[in-house]
């Protein structure tokens, strides 16, 4: 066993289960350090310190509207956005890491799986805000406080209603395999996006990589950005999404455009975004700050009212309209597998689509 050289999934695959019974798991709450309140002395540090380096896999008006409604909020703080899809942001803060640059103060994914990177490696910063503390359930939390979930969504289907008509829309991921849809779906990538490399884990878990070959022989359109499908079937460039985030669809339809949304029947990849501080943040007061400014029931209320994002905060409502979580069958991902597959899932995703 001394003499055994061991590869990158070989480590993985020893993280993955040393870290499966750490993240968001019950049991080990105690560890969680004390919830922390916002207080004038951290806000008069936040002030001094006078910037923070956000780097976010949400959508760019999104991150984008967090980091000037901050900065409203706290005038003399200046936030810089760096946004990126979230296997980017993945590769992009391991590079700074292992060369010794503090660049990252807060981060958040769409891929959960980054977090049990970054805190196997002691990268991230216990921090738990007074609204974490109080408001989100405890399987949102990691147990020593490193993370939490700042919002989520689903990865659903989606149709354009001007091509299709709802009675021969699909209602489920069989109903794509349909000959009918061949050229025109679209897709996201898991080798890009976090978010479509949850939603992959899930089909290939639940389905099998058998129903994703027969998807990829429906000459799908493929994309980066779980937020491009959408965007496709809004301007018609293809009739179906296979995936793609749900809140996109949901605003348009909001809007009078002609999109709706499929929760399918076998039901729907969650997505969860964590966000968590760095340890060796370059401005620890002020990314604190954000942190709570993040998770507060007005950000939040924020988040589900103009963005139809989901939000786990307690006091925050479903916007009229919109689907509430306990209405739909969620499938839910295991982020400590997800890291393990995530190179295996990319590899065969690849080899099927050819892209």
């Amino acid at each position: 066993m001394q003499d055994r050289k061991w590869s990158r999934r070989d480590w993985l695959k020893v993280t993955a289960a040393t870290a499966a019974g750490m993240v968001f798991a019950e049991p080990l709450r105690a560890a969680a350090p004390p919830a922390e309140a916002v207080t004038p002395e951290l806000i008069a540090a936040a002030k001094k310190e006078g910037k923070i380096s956000f780097y976010s896999a949400l959508e760019l008006n999104t991150a984008e509207r967090l980091a000037r409604d901050f900065e409203h909020k706290y005038p003399g703080i200046s936030v810089r956005v760096e946004r990126s899809g979230a296997e980017r942001i993945f590769q992009r803060i391991a590079q700074e890491q292992g060369s010794g640059i503090n660049a990252v103060d807060v981060a958040n994914s769409t891929d959960p799986a980054h977090y049990l990177d970054w805190k196997k490696n002691d990268w991230l910063a216990a921090y738990l805000p007074e609204d974490v503390a109080r408001h989100f359930p405890a399987d949102q939390i990691d147990p020593d406080g490193t993370s939490a979930t700042s919002c989520a969504w689903f990865e659903v289907i989606g149709y354009n209603t001007e091509q299709v008509k709802r009675e021969e829309a699909p209602k489920s991921y069989a109903d794509l395999l349909d000959p009918k849809w061949r050229g025109k779906i679209v897709k996201g990538h898991p080798s890009y996006s976090g978010a479509i490399m949850t939603a992959t884990f899930v089909l290939a878990r639940d389905l099998g990589w058998p129903y994703l070959e027969k998807l990829s022989q429906q000459r799908v359109m493929q994309v980066q950005s779980a937020a491009d499908p959408p965007k496709k079937i809004l301007l018609g460039e293809r009739a179906v999404m296979a995936d793609g985030n749900d809140y996109n669809l949901v605003l348009a339809k909001d809007q009078g455009k002609p999109v709706e949304v499929v929760y399918p029947a076998e039901g729907a990849p969650l997505i969860i975004v964590p966000s968590g501080i760095f340890k060796n943040a370059p401005n620890p007061n002020a990314a604190r700050l954000f942190q709570s400014y993040f998770f507060s029931a007005e950000t939040q209320q924020m988040l589900a009212d103009e963005f139809a994002h989901r939000s786990f905060h307690a006091k925050v409502k479903e916007k009229a309209g919109h689907v509430p979580l306990d209405k739909l069958k969620m499938l839910k991902a295991d982020p400590a597998q997800v890291q393990v597959q995530s190179e295996e899932i990319k590899a065969k995703y690849a080899k099927l689509f050819r892209v």
